[in-house]
């Protein structure tokens, strides 16, 4: 993970980017202090708990517990890997990537494959201007009533019939034809390779930063599929990529909401009409990664669906999926259009106001949960009452912990009679009282020092008798003053990243938690620091004079731990 970055580039990178920015691009931070706060973006919460300390380049929430640099605030917020957050920030810091790194560790490099795929959507979109047979594809958009200014925005294009225009525009070389094979442009059977796409509309599909990752086709004539997407590849992985995404959020920044649509042309349809914030799913049902990207890009998502059966179970599969994320602060609902219509047909009938008018009121999830679980059971009846509990419990448990759950149990218990499951479970007897954690000396220094690196100094100033412990936090309490005496002015972001994939990396995640040190004052760090100090080498002290004394009545001592021993039992008096 971080050993495919070289240190002194991760550093250089955090370094860099300001945490503030990238926080506050997906955060609403206000001013306080120093700091700046807000509504922690992972967990629910009505009062902001969550800082951001630009001094530290750190981010922490007293509610909890997440903390980290910008760099786990990507792998957390967007569900990066570890990769694509060092790569996200690297683009909005305008560093180059390095270019030698260790290939065992990183795995095939992407970038080739990016290029390749912009090259080809460039090709594409040039052969729906200039192609003498681009016209069906042009009369197709615009019996579709697509613009040219939405077919630019969306680059849209057009793959000319034939075994091999791509092939012959794009392949000439070796290694472009794997390049093409290996992002699916290319197809290799009994030793010919031929284009996969032929006489289609392309339509690109592009990643949250507007790289090309893929294409969907749609054919021209009554061939099949209709719509031909591209294979699953290194940077294409269709269970997490949403088409339309990055349309959207170039659109606005503050979206009202994101509307789940089926396809390529519903998403560029709503767009002309002024509804920029559908996205579609990419010919599969919506994965829990979807779900992910989708409830922190939006304050409100809705799927939409067609109103006949096949939409209603293709709208509770989705529920279903949803229930693990669904915390009640971000709407889900469910919009079923009238049947035989589709979101474009139906816009093009009724307007933007009367189709956002349906948004506005599509049936909640709560309210979808329930109408599916009682239709065709009989509540007047124990039976009905005992199936419809037996069918919700199971879902309900799904639901993460807390006030949303609670009332969806409580909304059970008035249907079917029985006590709410939220009731019984919560007695105020038994409720846990939180305490401070303890932390012992060692741990205690060492989240000091991992806080303000700048404490430093007041352990230097001590003896190191301390070092005579056994114990791993010795190792990482001389390696973590070895790290500070060489770069005194290093930020506690940078600090931590050290540690990155290290055998340590969880004990300095742990300890790297600003709730730990909540109840000490600022000013009253150094003090408790040095305290730690003297209280390690106070256990240091003895465990080198019994160490020195079990070695004086077997071997003997040499004349340096002669004076060693004096001056260790003076000390020890």
């Amino acid at each position: 993970m971080a050993g495919q970055f070289p240190s002194d580039f991760r550093e250089r990178l955090l370094d860099r980017v300001e945490i503030a920015d990238i926080v506050g691009m997906r955060v609403q931070l206000k001013k306080a202090g120093s700091i700046l706060k807000g509504l922690c973006p992972f967990h629910s919460e009505k009062t902001p708990s969550f800082i951001v300390t630009p001094s530290r380049q750190t981010y922490h929430c007293f509610g909890c517990g997440a903390h980290g640099n910008a760099i786990d605030f990507l792998i957390e917020h967007d569900r990066l890997e570890f990769r694509e957050a060092i790569e996200e920030l690297a683009h909005h810091a305008g560093l180059e990537l390095p270019t030698e790194l260790n290939s065992a560790a990183t795995g095939p490099d992407p970038r080739p494959q990016y290029q390749i795929l912009e090259q080809a959507a460039a090709l594409f979109r040039r052969q729906l201007r200039e192609h003498p047979q681009a016209q069906r594809a042009s009369d197709y958009l615009r019996g579709r009533g697509l613009s040219s200014e939405i077919a630019v925005q969306f680059g849209l294009g057009y793959a000319p019939p034939g075994w091999d225009f791509l092939l012959k525009q794009l392949g000439q070389r070796a290694e472009a034809r794997t390049l093409l094979e290996r992002t699916g442009l290319l197809i290799e059977r009994d030793g010919r390779r031929y284009d996969r796409f032929r006489d289609r509309v392309m339509f690109p599909i592009r990643d949250r930063r507007g790289r090309v990752i893929g294409f969907g086709g749609r054919v021209l004539d009554d061939g099949e599929p209709k719509y031909l997407n591209s294979p699953e590849s290194l940077v294409f992985h269709k269970g997490r990529e949403l088409y339309g995404l990055f349309e959207a959020q170039q659109a606005s920044r503050q979206q009202p909401r994101l509307l789940v649509v089926e396809g390529y042309m519903d998403v560029i349809a709503l767009a002309q009409f002024g509804i920029s914030y559908a996205v579609a799913t990419l010919g599969t049902a919506t994965t829990p990664e979807h779900l992910t990207r989708l409830l922190r890009s939006a304050p409100e998502l809705v799927f939409c669906f067609d109103g006949d059966r096949a939409g209603r179970a293709a709208a509770w599969k989705a529920l279903e999926n949803a229930l693990p994320q669904a915390t009640g602060q971000t709407p889900i609902r469910f919009l079923f259009l009238p049947e035989g219509e589709d979101p474009d047909s139906l816009i093009r009938q009724e307007g933007t106001a009367a189709f956002e008018q349906r948004l506005e009121q599509a049936t909640l999830l709560s309210d979808f949960l329930f109408q599916h679980l009682q239709n065709e059971r009989d509540l007047n009846s124990d039976e009905g009452r005992a199936s419809l509990d037996a069918a919700a419990r199971p879902l309900l448990s799904k639901v993460p912990a807390g006030t949303f759950r609670d009332l969806l149990e409580r909304r059970l218990a008035k249907l079917t009679g029985v006590a709410s499951v939220a009731r019984r479970r919560f007695d105020p007897r038994r409720a846990a009282v939180q305490t401070p954690t303890q932390l012992n000396p060692m741990r205690r220094a060492i989240a000091l020092l991992l806080d303000d690196p700048k404490l430093a100094p007041y352990v230097l100033a001590e003896a190191n008798e301390w070092r005579e412990i056994e114990s791993p936090g010795v190792r990482l309490l001389a390696e973590l003053l070895e790290v500070i005496s060489a770069r005194p002015d290093i930020s506690p972001a940078i600090l931590c990243e050290h540690w990155r994939d290290s055998e340590e990396a969880k004990i300095v995640s742990r300890l790297s938690n600003s709730a730990l040190l909540a109840h000490i004052p600022q000013e009253g760090r150094a003090e408790e620091l040095t305290g730690a100090i003297r209280r390690l080498n106070r256990e240091g002290l003895s465990i080198l004079r019994q160490r020195l004394l079990a070695k004086a009545s077997s071997k003997g001592l040499s004349a340096a731990e002669r004076e060693q021993l004096r001056d260790a039992l003076k000390r020890q008096s």
